[in-house]
């Protein structure tokens, strides 16, 4: 069985009978399916052409979590349903509840907003996830501006210590780490200070970096593998990716984040246990919303 652990709807072109197409392609048993409530003025021209949801839907977010709820009444069987309000809502907490009591929402995702995670208001939102068992998957990026063209750069969440600061205060929720301002630091390296987030195969993993680090200190802390950037920091050093696989076996999840099979690709390369990968492919999401 496998279990991609975060996706979205109306994603990169993909629509419904599409997204289903591709799961069986690729033996995807289930997939959560997350929402992006980021207005579409924080986005930037790149991302803007992934998404369709406020064409669709007419909100000004990237994607509505409506889209999600479309996709999961027309094949229930197939999507455990993600959402995540925006923490500068006042309302957050209440909507969050709200979408876990009516929608059975498992998982409080995609976070994704230009705001510090450790914020009062976030942790307010994250510590209320967590008194509904629901893990919650963050997606940093440092300070990027893709073109000259667009009128400013774009971040989200903060930085590596700002997820410290969440483990610290939110030791009851459970957290999936996910995005390039994550992935970057598997290595002791100076890489994620000089915008080079998507280091190539062959780039040695330097021991001592904060991911480790950080698994080791907080039990509440978890690895969502999906898009470029953890395929990228999982392919950057084989030997590396295949002791850190075993050794948080119980931490990993699959997920793509897109609709390709390089991360399963890597994975079956690599010769590991059969238990551990269980564990990866669904064991983890599993446990991690109480199925």
């Amino acid at each position: 069985m496998i279990i991609d652990a975060h996706n979205h709807p109306d994603w990169h072109g993909y629509n419904l009978e599409r997204f289903l197409e591709n799961m069986a392609q690729n033996g995807i048993s289930r997939t959560w399916l997350l929402s992006w409530e980021s207005p579409m003025e924080d986005c930037c021209d790149a991302t803007t052409q992934c998404v369709c949801g406020p064409l669709l839907n007419g909100r000004n977010v990237a994607i509505p979590f409506e889209r999600c709820i479309s996709y999961a009444e027309r094949a229930p069987e197939k999507f455990i349903l993600g959402y995540c309000p925006n923490p500068d809502d006042p309302f957050a907490c209440d909507k969050l509840v709200a979408a876990y009591k009516i929608y059975n929402i498992r998982i409080c995702g995609e976070c994704k907003f230009r705001t510090m995670y450790d914020s009062p208001d976030c942790l307010r939102l994250f510590r209320q996830a967590g008194e509904l068992g629901l893990p919650v998957t963050l997606h940093f990026d440092y300070d990027q501006q893709f073109t000259r063209k667009e009128p400013r750069s774009e971040w989200w969440g903060g930085n590596i210590g700002t997820l410290e600061r969440m483990l610290q205060a939110c030791p009851n929720t459970n957290f999936l780490g996910h995005a390039p301002g994550f992935w970057i630091h598997i290595s002791n390296d100076d890489l994620w200070s000089t915008k080079n987030q998507y280091p190539e195969a062959g780039t040695p993993v330097i021991p001592g970096g904060k991911i480790p680090e950080l698994l080791d200190k907080y039990p509440n802390l978890y690895c969502d593998i999906s898009a470029g950037s953890g395929h990228r920091a999982l392919n950057r050093d084989h030997e590396f990716t295949k002791q850190f696989l075993v050794k948080y076996q119980d931490r990993i999840v699959y997920a793509r984040d897109y609709f390709d099979n390089v991360h399963q690709e890597l994975l079956n390369s690599l010769q590991l246990p059969e238990e551990v990968l269980e564990k990866i492919y669904h064991l983890n999401a599993e446990k991690l919303i109480h199925a």
